[in-house]
């Protein structure tokens, strides 16, 4: 099988597209013949040995994936051969064959689109965690998303519509307001052409806004906290920008609101039920539409680093995916 390797870290373009043995299933496991491999924002520092998870080289990148069963370990009776299902890693989906835990897989509806279903789960998982679970979010409170056009954002939107919250959705770089609003934000600014702090106040009112969903960091953190108001929360998600911000908590006192941090992965780890449910509603919602999972560019599996070029580049409105042929 091929598979996409980081042999040493850098730049994507010092990937490989190498020749593995086929995987042997273990018991419990399946082997995945993978069709699709979602891209995320964290592959692109994954290979630089700049993200907090650091695997052994070499390695393959991708966190989420598509495809059909093509063998089965002992003791696996929820899955089939020919079983089109999804799943994540934390690494290691690029490549054309992945053995995985059947437990971890969710069996997709007939017809359900492949190249969607791959990019689903970190997106929208990381989306519903950060607004339901650790945020609280409630009917008719207000919500302003960063970076509001990319694949985070977007799911966040989505996410975020779901239990009434209808706030502005703020896209970062200029020429995706539009976007985001044509997939369900109520209104959109430009921050390089609009004060942050004061545009998002006044999409806030009075009562200031009730959550910030910030997966950028760097110069836009602390203008949205102060942008919140009293029981507001700022869900820090990651740090897009480059650059972790210093918030001084002063702010947090102040103005009684709250700074809240959001990681998917490791909560997803420890609770593989409460996965299971969340994966298996948002193959559901995706299926039947009510959440956009727009997918902004496919590329060849071969093509895996000018995949993550544009990610790392900030020039994609949804998500990148790789496809193999399968």
């Amino acid at each position: 099988m091929k598979a996409v390797l980081c042999t040493r870290h850098g730049a994507p373009e010092a990937l490989e597209i190498v020749n593995l043995p086929d995987p042997v299933p273990g018991p419990g496991e399946v082997v995945v013949d993978v069709a699709a491999v979602g891209l995320n924002f964290f592959d692109t520092l994954i290979i630089r040995n700049l993200y907090q998870v650091k695997p052994e080289l070499p390695f393959s990148p991708g966190a989420e994936f598509s495809g059909h069963v093509s063998a089965m370990g002992q003791g696996v009776s929820t899955l089939a051969v020919g079983d089109a299902v999804c799943g994540s890693v934390t690494y290691g989906a690029a490549r054309e064959k992945l053995v995985a835990k059947a437990t971890g897989l969710t069996r997709l509806p007939a017809g359900m689109d492949l190249v969607k279903a791959a990019g689903l789960i970190i997106t929208y998982g990381t989306s519903a965690f950060a607004l339901r679970d650790r945020g609280g979010l409630q009917p008719g409170e207000s919500l302003a998303v960063l970076g509001a056009a990319g694949g985070g954002g977007l799911a966040a939107g989505g996410v975020g519509k779901a239990p009434g919250a209808g706030g502005p959705a703020r896209p970062p770089p200029p020429g995706k307001g539009e976007f985001a609003i044509a997939h369900g934000a109520d209104a959109g600014l430009d921050y390089t052409r609009e004060d942050l702090k004061s545009a998002l106040k006044a999409f806030g009112g009075e009562k200031g806004l009730d959550m910030v969903f910030d997966p950028v960091g760097g110069t836009l953190s602390e203008p949205a906290l102060r942008a919140l108001g009293p029981g507001g929360r700022l869900m820090v998600v990651g740090f897009a920008a480059g650059e972790i911000p210093k918030i001084p908590l002063n702010l947090l006192m102040l103005k009684n609101c709250d700074a809240r941090g959001v990681i998917f992965g490791n909560h997803a780890a420890a609770h593989p039920e409460w996965l299971a449910e969340l994966v298996g509603d948002l193959v559901a919602h995706a299926h039947a539409g009510r959440i956009s999972a727009h997918v902004d560019a496919t590329f060849p599996f071969e093509a895996c680093a000018a995949a993550l070029d544009e990610i790392a580049g900030r020039r994609v409105k949804g998500k990148v995916v790789l496809t193999t042929g399968a």
